[in-house]
């Protein structure tokens, strides 16, 4: 039987896609993703899924693998053994395969701006002009590195400490500290400044600090890097530069605290007034710092790593002026060189993509362009893009979604044996103050003051960074904007916010295989169902379960429930410090464990809403074989369908939060009591666990 879904509500923050603006610094987030033109790009009739005749495309599957011994490989084998990743990609996945389709969608609603005709200050004139800009590659090959000289002469001209502090300030500036503004911990009705480590080029600081060859090795080839973008830039003895720049990231680096450490909101929330953070940080002048940032009335920042900004503030000191300049000379060249001309950017992909990556071509540049458009102009084109691709039936049944996983949450929570009253009541009030956002925001950026000229590449990224910081220190003044999205509708990606108790879906993600309102139930349920869970599941894991149903840090959990949480956590950790993608590295436990329980729970809770459809509308048909709880699983693994190249892999497991996607899948059923009924999992499997070693938190 295939009837309609019931009414539901969403969220997700569980991206596991590759991109291309550059690979994770030590201050950047997210990760995973190929051409799929018979899955992804089909278009479906009136009445039939995307893909395959019910949602899953069975021709990608591997049934000579038995479930039990590799769930992952019995839904996606065959694709796993034949699918070679795109030469210009790290990783290819389904939401890569989504994003590579929003990057088409976006790229032909810019082509059908009427530019020329676009009324000046426009959003159409801002778009198509911001495109041509970096379409225009002759023109930015003839200028050079000739546009840099403005900004790189300022820096040149810092003479002491006092003129460094405000070059280190600057918006366009490395730093060894980042600034920041989010809603406050304390009080998520108002605004707060953040400011926490910062300030490495390469991904992590194992990047600086292992003595591993491989580390090794690409240290050197940074130092080559690093030479060469200077010497396009004209700076003369950059050999030399180069070995200060990096003995002091180097420096900065051994301050950093790890990944795992920065996940711990306990550790990372630390207000202080800017009296107690001189206090901390003596060496540093914090006031004329944020006074040229346009913090003047600030009275209190959070410090995200107090020793890191402590470390940082005494090698400020301790470091000559000259050497600082190098730093931030070369940080702006580094951090512009897509901005410019072709050799910058190419030494940048060179570096940064084939040897830190292993990706072997540069993207089109019609497509990085795009990508550029939608990272920096998102809303401008989302309004054009929900449009067209976004009807209104869809947010209806994810509606309908939402409501169902929702109650399967709240059914789950009062029927669980290891939380007291207490703690149950608290959870409770918190799931029921959830806000759902679903397709785009009811509020949108309004660009009327961002300056966009169709020959002026540099100075539109500059403009535009600007902008954006402009934005952030206007919101400090007011009240935290709970329409505010963080990302444009035709992002592949969700999200959940602990300090908003908020979680979003946008219009990009809702599509197949995540969302296809003529597919299966269970498909539906075992994909974008298990997504919603994951997200709602945020609010409750190790980080998320710290915030109470306002949004505020806070200590709802009785000692009793605080320990058995742990207990099963722990577990879980457990588990997954044993799987090892490539080898002689292993998943970090610890650091991927809230993903871990967004997965694991969510598509406990989405397995439970299920269940509640089935009890209204009957039990399903057997399709092709499969049962419908066999589909459900199946649908899950569908949708964490990846490869990924090994150094990315080595990336990931280092800085990400989220495991590998062989993980999502294989790591979460093995711990469901009904996938082992599904697919007659027995003790002579692979992936069994007993019973008393399953793990269920939510």
């Amino acid at each position: 039987m295939n009837k309609p879904l019931p009414t539901t509500n969403p969220s997700i923050i569980l991206s596991t896609g590759g991109r291309q603006s550059e690979p994770a610094s030590s201050s950047d987030f997210e990760t995973i993703a190929p051409d799929l033109p018979d899955v992804i790009d089909a278009t479906p009739t009136d009445s039939q899924p995307e893909l395959g005749s019910w949602g899953i495309d069975l021709h990608l599957m591997n049934t000579e693998i038995a479930p039990g011994d590799n769930f992952a490989g019995y839904v996606n084998g065959h694709w796993l053994d034949t699918f070679e990743i795109p030469a210009d990609l790290p990783s290819y996945s389904v939401f890569l395969a989504l994003r590579e389709r929003s990057t088409e969608q976006v790229n032909q609603i810019i082509n059908n701006l009427s530019v020329n005709e676009a009324a000046a200050s426009s959003l159409e004139q801002k778009v198509g002009d911001y495109y041509s800009a970096w379409m225009n590659k002759d023109a930015l090959n003839e200028k050079g590195a000739g546009p840099l000289s403005n900004h790189l002469n300022t820096i040149d001209n810092i003479e002491n400490h006092q003129e460094l502090v405000l070059g280190l300030a600057d918006v366009h500036a490395t730093a060894p500290f980042g600034i920041a503004v989010f809603p406050d911990p304390a009080d998520t009705t108002q605004y707060t400044l953040f400011t926490g480590q910062a300030g490495l080029a390469m991904p992590d600081r194992k990047y600086y600090l292992s003595n591993e060859d491989r580390f090794v090795g690409f240290r050197a080839a940074y130092r080559d890097y690093v030479i060469k973008i200077q010497e396009l830039a004209g700076i003369d003895d950059a050999a030399s530069k180069a070995d200060i720049i990096i003995a002091l990231e180097t420096r900065l680096a051994e301050a950093h605290w790890s990944p795992a450490d920065n996940r711990d909101i306990q550790k990372i929330y630390n207000p202080m007034s800017l009296a107690q953070l001189a206090e901390l940080a003596p060496e540093f002048d914090w006031a004329a710092a944020l006074e040229y940032r346009g913090l003047n009335n600030v009275s209190s920042i959070v410090v995200g790593q107090p020793s890191a900004i402590q470390a940082s503030a005494k090698i400020f000191a301790e470091t000559p002026v000259s050497t600082w300049k190098n730093y931030l000379s070369y940080h702006f060249i580094r951090t512009n060189a897509n901005n410019v001309s072709e050799q910058f950017d190419n030494a940048h992909f060179d570096f940064f993509y084939k040897t830190l990556s292993g990706i072997e071509d540069q993207r089109d540049r019609w497509k990085r362009g795009a990508e550029f458009v939608n990272n920096h102009l998102g809303e401008a084109v989302g309004q054009i893009y929900i449009d067209l691709h976004f009807p209104p039936e869809a947010k209806q049944q994810m509606d309908e979604l939402v409501v169902n996983l929702l109650k399967a949450l709240e059914e789950r929570i009062g029927e669980n044996e290891w939380m007291d009253e207490a703690t149950k009541t608290a959870a409770l009030a918190k799931l029921a103050s959830l806000d759902s956002r679903i397709g785009y925001t009811s509020k949108w950026i309004d660009y009327d003051k961002l300056d966009i000229r169709p020959d002026d590449m540099l100075g539109n990224a500059l403009r535009i960074k600007e902008f954006e910081w402009n934005r952030q220190v206007e919101q400090l003044a007011g009240p935290v904007d709970r329409q505010q999205w963080s990302f444009p509708p035709q992002t592949i990606n969700a999200s959940y916010s602990p300090l908003l108790n908020q979680i979003t879906f946008p219009a990009g993600i809702l599509q197949p295989p995540f969302f296809d309102p003529y597919a299966d139930p269970a498909v539906n349920y075992g994909a974008i169902g298990g997504v919603i869970g994951h997200e709602i599941g945020h609010g409750f894991d190790d980080r998320g379960r710290r915030f109470d149903e306002t949004g505020k840090l806070r200590d709802w959990w009785t000692t009793a429930a605080d320990k058995a949480f742990k207990i099963r956590s722990g577990k879980l950790v457990e588990q997954y410090n044993g799987f090892s993608p490539i080898e002689g590295m292993y998943v970090d436990g610890e650091l991927t464990l809230g993903e871990n329980i967004g997965d694991l729970g969510g598509l406990e809770m989405a397995y439970c809403a299920y269940q509640r459809y089935k009890a209204e509308y009957g039990e399903p048909s057997v399709i092709d074989g499969f049962t419908g709880d066999q589909r459900f699983f199946m649908s899950w693994a569908q949708v964490w369908r990846a490869k990924a190249r090994e150094d990315i892999i080595r990336q990931q497991l280092l800085t990400d939060p989220h495991s590998p996607p062989e993980y999502r899948i294989n790591g979460v059923v093995r711990n469901i009591d009904a996938w082992y009924k599904a697919f007659d999992v027995q003790p002579d499997n692979a992936m069994y666990l007993p019973p008393e070693e399953r793990v269920s938190i939510w």
